[in-house]
């Protein structure tokens, strides 16, 4: 049985990942409303802006908005090159939520910002 303790960890790690998400998405939505292709300066970029949101920070606990930061030993390319996501085994969330941002985009009539993916 799991103390109320950790529910309530649980149903605010939770509502912090959905929340995170839908930030994330509005950010890469406003670059693929400009039809901006996703390099990989890019995805740092809304990355940035993603966990530098005010309201994120107001709304969740800085322990809870921790476990969202990318670890160190994640390093992925600063270069105009467009995203491949096959060259990597896992992304940090905001990383995901923006290339997911940008697939589904692809697959309703965006082909211009597919992404590499082998």
């Amino acid at each position: 049985m799991e103390s109320n303790g950790e529910n309530l960890s649980r149903k605010q790690f939770s509502r912090a990942v959905r929340d995170l998400e839908r930030i994330t998405r509005q950010v890469a939505g406003r670059y693929i409303d400009q039809g901006v292709p996703l390099t990989w300066r890019l995805l740092h970029a809304i990355e940035a802006e993603a966990v530098a949101d005010l309201g994120f920070a107001g709304r969740h606990e800085p322990a809870l908005r921790e476990l969202f930061a990318r670890p160190d030993n994640f390093h992925f390319p600063e270069t105009d090159d467009v995203v491949d996501v096959a060259c990597s085994d896992a992304l940090p969330a905001v990383f995901a939520f923006a290339v997911d941002a940008y697939e589904r985009a692809a697959r309703h009539g965006r082909p211009q910002l597919a992404i590499a993916a082998h």
